[in-house]
């Protein structure tokens, strides 16, 4: 064993640690396990999970230093740990109360140093529990020490782990042990990674708000207060509103109507100047008859049994473009937003263009 020069309560409790080392790898399995189904079941997205049982060399360091406060192993409440990594300050509060209906948590000795800062203070914010494993949630009569022994669950974000680790990589601990100068600095990067944090909760619930907006909009049909964006197209492409239109050109040849992501036209429509939701209503209204009629000339001496839902919405897209004087370019175009650009797409827009060419509009 290796010497650390501890008086013999230490000794006896590093002996202890030692004799104790399966309960607490098992305590890790245990714990571990039931925090990733508890984040699986929250569906909150964090940045990792991880958790660590104290080095023997790291625990002699702390029993040499104070082990006079500790009576027993089960003072050191630090031995196994776990640690979750939120990319948000709101996500914190919430796995925490997730955490409170898993384990017992030790409220006297839980600190939540987000709430200890002052006007001016400096460090990083974290939510720490002391907790234990209740019997509800597992026991085993060979191992009853497992409900007993203490663990640390920390909770923070990503920023201010950030924080942590550069606190402990440039052994900072007090203004009393650093110039003022670096302190200041050191002072100013924690206020500015604090606001960084505050921001993107409030950018992800502005969001969010916006979104449930857009929808409800959406739903209420008042399509020319939503802009068109990927979040309100969406939602648009859920009232399936070119059903009509396919179905039409679908008894042309009484054809069956496949599934397609129909989320490529996004680009298409922007491209032609549609700025709303109203605006795609409008370019259906004007040019629902024109595209069914192109689609005449496509299926009309065809036997195909099978399309595609994107159907109607590419050729209100080819119609609006021809009417608008793209031409050929324009479809050659819209193939290439759509397919990606390929040679074959000049091929397909030659063949569309001249059966456009029939159209009535096109002779006018």
């Amino acid at each position: 064993m290796d010497n650390y020069g501890l008086d013999l309560h230490g000794e006896m409790l590093l002996e202890e640690y030692r004799s104790q080392m399966p309960i607490f790898k098992k305590l890790q399995e245990i714990v571990t396990k039931h925090l990733k189904e508890l984040i699986h079941q929250s569906g909150i997205e964090v940045n990792t999970m991880e958790s660590r049982i104290k080095e023997e060399q790291s625990l002699a360091g702390k029993l040499h230093r104070k082990g006079h406060k500790y009576a027993s192993l089960a003072n050191i409440t630090d031995i196994f740990g776990a640690r979750i990594i939120t990319f948000y300050n709101e996500d914190v509060d919430r796995i925490a109360s997730m955490a409170e209906t898993l384990f017992d948590v030790d409220w006297p000795n839980s600190v939540d140093k987000r709430k200890q800062h002052e006007f001016n203070s400096f460090g990083y914010n974290s939510l720490h529990y002391i907790c234990r494993l209740p019997k509800s949630l597992y026991y085993n009569p060979q191992m009853p020490e497992l409900n007993t022994i203490a663990f640390e669950l920390q909770m923070r974000t990503a920023l201010q782990h950030v924080w942590s680790a550069i606190q402990h990589d440039i052994g900072y601990k007090s203004e009393i042990e650093t110039p003022v100068e670096y302190h200041r600095n050191l002072s100013r990067l924690a206020g500015l990674l604090e606001l960084a944090d505050n921001e993107f909760s409030r950018i992800r619930t502005a969001i969010t708000d916006y979104r449930r907006r857009a929808q409800s909009l959406v739903q209420s049909g008042k399509l020319d207060e939503v802009q068109l964006d990927g979040d309100t197209f969406r939602s648009y492409l859920n009232l399936r509103p070119f059903d009509k239109l396919n179905r039409k050109i679908a008894a042309i040849t009484q054809a069956e109507i496949h599934e397609a992501n129909l989320r490529p036209y996004l680009s298409v429509l922007r491209l032609i100047g549609m700025k709303t939701l109203a605006d795609v209503e409008k370019l259906q209204h004007d040019n629902f008859n024109d595209a069914y009629q192109l689609a005449l000339y496509q299926l009309g001496s065809t036997d195909i049994d099978i399309l595609s839902e994107s159907v109607g919405l590419q050729n209100l897209c080819i119609v609006y473009i021809l009417k608008s004087g793209g031409g050929k370019p324009g479809i050659v175009g819209l193939f290439d937003m759509v397919n990606g650009p390929m040679a074959q797409n000049e091929v397909l827009a030659n063949i569309v263009y001249e059966q456009a060419s029939r159209l009535e509009f096109m002779n006018k």
